[in-house]
């Protein structure tokens, strides 16, 4: 049962790990035990959103990690079901419908891709060197590796491709007009595209962790409307022999938010303090949708977010809270350069509580 549809089911799941807005089944985030990392962005495109309900972008991000062992295998498992099912549907826990087609990253050891898609068409770009960042527009250009079959013919059919020269996804299936959230969305993608560049050659998790909290990009936003509700980062060594290390925010504004380690083990240890509430009457499941609103913070969020008020009231002792901040995500990130360096070797148990411990050592920070 994904959020609006039910799929047959697989003989066989991988154990994920998963960033999502707390109504809906899918995730706009996460990772499975194979090490296979996927994220979505919404976009709008030529081809007619589907008013219908189907597959959510966010559907496929968790069905792609649940069954692809590898970011190849992910991909092939999303286009299928996209192919099969079509996307579509409302993104928000609001009345009136909110709806996109969607562009996606994926990552495993050893490979890396951007797949975007428009209706039940896309481009798939394998990315061989160097980064790449997506943000609310299509940016696979001619450099396509896999497409969807009927791609180029439906451009031409529908007058967007005289089928002349060399083919542009993004050029073909992008909206003339573009609405202004894409507009705005072509800064922030430059911008992103710069910052990964000028670290170039040394790009660290704290690398990450620093642009995805650059506020003058657009890249972190903390604007009521819209905002960054929750931010990720995750080390892949393509020694298989050490562990993925992934780190989750869990809570909105990462610059003022810690990043907490998670590594698949066996035994882990649930961290209930970052799992929304459910509710059995819940006006997401009900129809017709949405039509009353319940509290879905988790226990963290409710403290970060009392903890972010006390910062905008008392601005010295907030610095201190977010040094304090600071330096337990410094140590988790020394814990896990210590981990793949090979200077230490935790215990499974230890590795097991990680997640938990962190969040557990953060909420008591709030209190």
């Amino acid at each position: 049962q994904c959020t609006y549809l039910e799929i047959e089911q697989v003989e066989r799941t991988h154990a994920v790990v998963l960033s999502r807005p707390a109504w809906l089944w899918g995730a706009e985030m996460g990772a499975n035990e194979h090490g296979v990392c996927l994220g979505n962005e919404g976009v709008w495109t030529r081809e007619p959103l589907g008013e219908d309900e189907a597959l959510l972008g966010m559907d496929l991000v968790r069905l792609g990690l649940e069954r692809g062992s590898s970011a190849r295998e992910a991909l092939e498992v999303i286009v299928a079901l996209l192919e099969r099912y079509g996307q579509g549907g409302s993104c928000k826990e609001e009345p009136v419908p909110f709806i996109y087609h969607n562009t996606f990253l994926l990552a495993d050891r050893t490979e890396a891709w951007v797949l975007e898609t428009a209706g039940r068409y896309w481009a798939a770009q394998r990315i061989r060197e160097g980064s790449r960042n997506i943000s609310n527009q299509l940016s696979i250009g001619r450099e396509i590796t896999a497409e969807h079959a009927g791609l180029r013919q439906r451009a031409r059919s529908q007058g967007w491709w005289s089928g002349d020269g060399e083919f542009s996804f993004a050029e073909v299936f992008s909206l003339t007009h573009q609405p202004a959230r894409m507009e705005a969305a072509k800064a922030r993608y430059h911008a992103g595209k710069e910052l990964l560049w000028q670290h170039a050659g040394h790009i660290t998790a704290e690398t990450f962790m620093a642009i995805l909290r650059d506020k003058a990009s657009g890249i972190c936003v903390d604007s009521e409307g819209f905002r960054t509700a929750g931010s990720m980062v995750s080390v892949l060594p393509q020694d298989p022999a050490l562990p993925c290390v992934h780190f989750f925010t869990a809570t909105p504004d990462p610059s003022r938010s810690v990043f907490k380690p998670f590594i698949f083990v066996a035994g882990v240890k649930p961290a209930p303090q970052v799992r929304s509430p459910t509710f059995r009457d819940d006006p997401a499941k009900q129809i017709p949708r949405f039509q009353s609103t319940v509290d879905r913070r988790h226990e963290l969020y409710r403290r970060h977010q009392a903890a972010l008020e006390l910062m905008d009231r008392d601005q010295e002792r907030g610095q201190k809270l977010l040094q304090t901040l600071r330096d337990l995500e410094k140590q988790g990130l020394e814990g896990m350069n210590a981990l793949l360096g090979g200077t230490v070797a935790p215990r499974p148990e230890e590795l097991a509580d990680l997640f938990f411990d962190c969040v557990e050592a953060e909420m008591k920070f709030y209190t």
